[in-house]
Parts: C-alpha cells; structure tokens; sequence
C-alpha cells in the first residue's frame, strides 16, 4: 500500500505544469472589444455618412484596423517574458516626455480645439496620443520603482519619491496638451499602485480627506463667488446646473442625459438612437456610453458593466498569484488605468462628475487608446502565463 501511494506522489511530481489560460477575462475582453466596434459604427454612421462622402464604416474600418494591431500587439507582448521590459522603465518613461514635446512641432495634429495628436510624415492616416504612450511608460517605470525600493516604499520619504516620480509626465499631459483628464489618470495609476504596495494606509486616508475637503471647498467657491472665471470653472458650474448654459458648455452633458433617460429600461433597440443624429457631440467618442443606454437600455448599460467587472476582478486574481512583485505591481497598473478611465467616463457621462474629456476603455473610438490597452492586456497575458499549475 505505502509503495503504491510513494509511486503516485512520485508520478504527480513528474507531471509537467500547466500555463493558466484565464477564460472568463478572454471573454470578457473580447465581449468589449467587439461591442465597442458594434457601438461604434451604431453612433458614428450617420455623421460618418454626412462628413465623410457618404461612407458609413468611416470610423468603423479605422477603428477595426487599430484593433487589429492591438490584438497582434497583444499576442505578441504576451508571448514575451514580461521581465523582458524591466530594463525599457527609463526609456519608456524618456520618450514619453519626447513624444508629448513633439505635439508642439510640425508633427503635432490639433483637431476638436486640442493639440493632442502627432503624425508622422508618410503616416497622416495614423494619428498618435502621446498620452496613451504615456499611461503604459508610466505602469512600467512605476512597478520598477516598486521593486527597487523595497521596503523604503512604507516610508514618508519613498511615498513622496513615489508620487513625485509620474509628476513631471502628469504636469506635461495637461499644461502641452491641454489634457487634464489623461494627467489625473497618469497620478490616479500611481496612488493606486503606491497603495497596493504599501502596508500602511492611514496616510490614504488622510490624503484622501485632505483631497475631498479642498473639491468641496473649491466647488463652493467657484459656485457662490465670481474669483475663478476660467473655462474649467465654467465647467464646474454646469455640471451643478446643466441648463445654466444649455446652448454652450452644457449642451453635450444635457444631450447625454436626454439619451440615457430615452433609454429606459430594455431601449430603443440596436441602432434606433435619436440623439446620435448630430445632437449629441462626440457619440462614438466619450459619450458612446449614453449612446448605449439609449439603444440597448439599462440592460445594455448593466452589460457594460459587469463585463468590466469580471475583466476587472480576474486580472486581480492574476496579480494576486503573481510570481512576483514586479509582474503583480505591472497587472495593478492595468488594473488601475483600465477601472479608474471607465468610472470617470461613466461618471461624466451621467453627470456625476464634471464634463472633460475621458473615452470608455476599449468601446470608444480612438485608435491610439485601444492599441495601447490591448498592449497592457498583453503585459498581464505575460504575467498569467508565468502562473503554473499542475495538472490532474
């Protein structure tokens, strides 16, 4: 008996291990992607057809094209030890800075009031965001810092280093490119990995007070006195009174709200939607999200949202069983971007939030943005693959 079970460990010791394929964040990812195209050309056809010589699958075609190279970019990096990356922190983080300078040159494309875009010669049908760059440069200069500070991370001074070292790329997203919205996703990515990897929390919790205390502050001031009079202050005040200035700054968020409260419950149905006729500015951008909530419902809306919560939870699972602090530190990063960008968009898309300018993780148009998170899916398909299990 005893020589027979010794046989068995032995010949379960043999068994080779076997690399984690994660199926329900295949599914999900995939479910958002190929409903982001589907939403796409449902809120973009009719302007496409007025604005560009009657081609419906204008934007559709570019945003098809963008996803696959995302896709083949994806498979690509997660073929690819993801330790492979740690000595390209620096660079990364280097060429972010050149890249978002050269949105001041002759490459830089400004479209919708903002210089955000550069072009290269020869490739003017590909317009790339620095800031999109920026985001992946900035998970993996972080993660690194993580490592290499060890255990200094608990202390006062590696929290500051911490929230000190995205500062510079933050500062450049939002005062070159006029991009607040990219610049507090880039700090919002670094608190949440610095939380992650520090034990202790009070300080969140006091920066986290101290930080909702000086909004509310700044809100009343802004809404009871005339001392602030810039064009994000205005912002504040529509978004506390949207019909103050129904015809200017809060025509798209009153727009929006029409769509999701049209919606209802079940929808108007696939394609049905009024407000994409030229009422609602940016529908297959940052406010598809309404677009959705008028066609498909609360239903469609609920979809939405429960597949970002299972892309969500599963990239936690994997970076829980990481088998590193590098590779969990890289998949929290994702983790962050991903979760933060779709709260603030769904947040201003109902008014939550004031209005600026956020797209919906891999459902709004932007070619740039889903490259890049399919190239950070990438990244966390690397670390899953570094988790082993044993077969039966």
């Amino acid at each position: 008996m005893e020589t027979g079970m010794q046989g068995q460990r032995n010949a379960k010791s043999k068994e080779k291990p076997v690399r984690h394929s994660d199926v329900s964040l295949w599914f999900a990812l995939m479910f958002l992607v190929g409903f982001g195209l589907i939403m796409i050309y449902s809120a973009s056809s009719y302007i496409a057809f007025t604005d560009h010589n009657g081609d419906q699958t204008y934007f559709l075609k570019r945003q098809a094209i963008a996803v696959v190279l995302g896709f083949v970019a994806m498979l690509v990096v997660s073929r690819i030890p993801y330790h492979f990356w740690e000595r390209f922190a620096l660079f990364g983080y280097m060429a972010s800075v050149v890249l978002i300078l050269m949105v001041l040159t002759p490459l830089g494309i400004e479209s919708h009031g903002a210089r955000r875009w550069i072009a290269f010669p020869g490739m003017r049908s590909f317009q790339l965001q620095p800031a999109e760059v920026a985001k992946v440069a900035m998970i993996l200069f972080l993660a690194v810092l993580v490592c290499k500070m060890g255990s200094g991370i608990k202390t006062l001074k590696g929290f500051v280093i911490m929230l000190l070292a995205p500062s510079p790329i933050a500062l450049l997203i939002w005062k070159v490119t006029d991009n607040l919205s990219s610049a507090l996703i880039v700090m919002a990515i670094s608190v949440l990995m610095i939380f992650v990897a520090s034990p202790d929390y009070k300080k969140f919790i006091l920066a986290g007070l101290l930080v909702i205390a000086f909004a509310v502050g700044l809100v009343m001031v802004i809404k009871y006195t005339d001392i602030f009079d810039s064009f994000r202050a205005g912002r504040i005040r529509v978004w506390l009174d949207p019909e103050s200035d129904s015809e200017n700054t809060g025509f798209q968020t009153l727009q929006a709200l029409y769509a999701i409260g049209s919606g209802g419950i079940r929808g108007k149905g696939l394609g049905q939607s009024m407000q994409k006729l030229n009422f609602l500015p940016e529908s297959q951008n940052d406010m598809i999200f309404s677009i959705i909530c008028e066609e498909l419902g609360l239903f469609g809306a609920t979809a939405i949202m429960l597949m970002f919560t299972i892309l969500i939870w599963r990239m936690m699972i994997i970076a829980n069983n990481a088998p590193d602090l590098f590779g969990g530190m890289l998949v929290v990063g994702v983790i962050a971007h991903i979760a933060v960008q779709a709260i603030l968009n769904i947040a201003v898309v109902t008014n939550t939030i004031p209005n600026t300018g956020i797209s919906l993780p891999f459902i709004s148009y932007g070619g740039s943005s889903v490259i890049f998170l399919l190239i950070e899916m990438g990244l966390v398909l690397s670390v899953a693959r570094g988790i082993q299990y044993r077969g039966n």
